[in-house]
Order: structure tokens, then C-alpha cells, then sequence
């Protein structure tokens, strides 16, 4: 083989590598390549990133009738969203408790603070600091379907994180 062909063999084969790597993120995620800056990092076992954690249903812990501790079909979820604090330190958010209008409205606010408080004291456990996240009950007030029946009251029985 003369240079000249030598030459595009290397060339072609730099390109090539070139076009196949990838820069990984520290959680097993890719830097995103588009130049707008959004990051593609996976937070957590479940492996959402930033822009799926802001998802409502990434944001929204569905409880049973007059329960409030946090179901554990939501633990993956709510780990991942505990790492995306963690890594950004300055970030705050509220976590609202809600419930469906069945009981008194005393009792519903009650419900709905003991289901945010235990969100908030779960991400806490996955080391969130305390004085970062708020907790807040809307009790039946804000309700998510204000039909009637076990399929509207499903939806309202909830915590919903807030950044």
C-alpha cells in the first residue's frame, strides 16, 4: 500500500472511532452530544434522567385509602429523584399531601400531611438534608378529578413532588 492509501486508512478509521465513542455520566448515563446543554445522566436503579424525574408520573406518589406510608412500588422512583437532589445541592422543593373528599375536612388535611411528610422522609433516608424539601396538606381541597367513585378518588389520594 503507497501513503497516499496508508493516510486514508488511518483517516477513515479516526473518523470511524470518532463517531462511535461516547462520554458516560458518573450514574451510567451519556453526556448529552446536541450542544443544548441537557444532560442524559440516569439517576437510580430505574435509570430516569433529569427531564423524566420532572415528569408528572415521576412526581406524583399514589396512596391507598386511608394509608399513608409510601407504597413500595414508588421506591425506585423516589430514590432516583433523591440522587438528582443530592447532585444538585441548591435545588428545593415542596412535596404536597392530598386525599379524596371522603372524611372530614380535618381529617383529610391530617392525611394529607402525614402522606407528604412520609415522602419527605424518605428522601431524606436516601440522604436529602432535612431543611431542603417542605412538606405542605391540601387535604380534599385541590383534587385531581372531582368525579365521583373509586377511580376519581384513586387519583387524588397522592403526594406530589414540586421542584
Amino acid at each position: 500500500m503507497n501513503k497516499t492509501g496508508l493516510w486514508a486508512v488511518v483517516l477513515v478509521s479516526a473518523v470511524f472511532a470518532a463517531g462511535c465513542s461516547s462520554t458516560g455520566g458518573s450514574k451510567g448515563g451519556a453526556a448529552g452530544g446536541d450542544g443544548a446543554g441537557v444532560s442524559t445522566e440516569a439517576y437510580g436503579s430505574v435509570g430516569l434522567t433529569a427531564d423524566q424525574l420532572q415528569q408528572a408520573e415521576n412526581r406524583t406518589i399514589y396512596f391507598d385509602l386511608d394509608q399513608s406510608e409510601v407504597p413500595p412500588r414508588y421506591y425506585d422512583v423516589l430514590r432516583a429523584q433523591a440522587l438528582y437532589l443530592i447532585d444538585n445541592p441548591d435545588m428545593t422543593l415542596t412535596v404536597e399531601g392530598h386525599c379524596d373528599e371522603r372524611g372530614s375536612r380535618e381529617y383529610n388535611i391530617a392525611l394529607g400531611e402525614r402522606r407528604a411528610n412520609a415522602v419527605t422522609r424518605f428522601l431524606e433516608a436516601e440522604g436529602v438534608a432535612a431543611g431542603r424539601v417542605n412538606a405542605i396538606s391540601y387535604g380534599e381541597e385541590r383534587p385531581a378529578d372531582p368525579g365521583q367513585g373509586e377511580s376519581a378518588w384513586a387519583l387524588n389520594r397522592r403526594a406530589i413532588i414540586l421542584y
